[in-house]
């Protein structure tokens, strides 16, 4: 479950950017729906894999939703302001969402071992939502950074549904203690 997850969540994001890429260039309508749409992404990704998580995960995750949800609604009313309010509102929630993903990812290690992409998509998400708030003020604001930065975090999370449906694949390979020899001959070196 938690490979398709993730699977799903880097595939949305890589499809989002994509088509952000090709409409960002103003803010009209299908920009805003698509900038609503992608904490939405998040949120509905996030309740999924909190359903399955040890309470202090689940408390993190469930966090991050209620933080998603606020963003999609705020995205919506900072469209009507102007690039510059959409930045910043974005900037705070990729720098927030950034940090629960880093603490989450850490809490799943022991559970799905090697979590480097989450950690590394999780500090980018921190460090550019915090360069996007920043620039929100500048005298030249761009959407054209969201697009890098949803492509980045697709291109993590696929990373991660990779290295964990790899390591099941191992791990179901691999011969358990309760494998029984039937033959003293079995395993010897001959």
């Amino acid at each position: 479950m938690q490979t398709r997850i993730f699977l799903i969540r880097g595939v949305a994001a890589l499809a989002w950017a994509a088509a952000f890429a090709t409409a960002s260039d103003s803010l009209t309508t299908g920009p805003a729906i698509l900038l609503v749409l992608y904490p939405v992404i998040d949120l509905v990704a996030t309740i999924i894999e909190a359903r399955g998580r040890q309470a202090s995960t689940r408390r993190v995750l469930a966090l991050n939703a209620v933080v998603s949800a606020a963003a999609a609604i705020a995205i919506a009313g900072a469209a009507t302001e102007g690039t510059g309010s959409v930045l910043g509102v974005f900037g705070v929630w990729a720098a927030t969402t950034g940090a629960a993903q880093l603490i989450a990812a850490v809490r799943r290690r022991k559970a799905f071992g090697n979590q480097w992409p989450m950690l590394v998509a999780g500090a980018l998400s921190s460090i550019g939502g915090i360069s996007f708030a920043l620039s929100a003020t500048g005298p030249d604001v761009s959407l054209d950074p969201l697009t890098l930065y949803a492509a980045a975090g697709g291109a993590f999370f696929v990373i991660q549904a990779w290295m964990l449906r790899r390591r099941l694949r191992r791990a179901s390979a691999a011969p358990t203690e309760s494998t029984v020899i039937t033959s003293p001959l079995e395993g010897a070196n001959a």
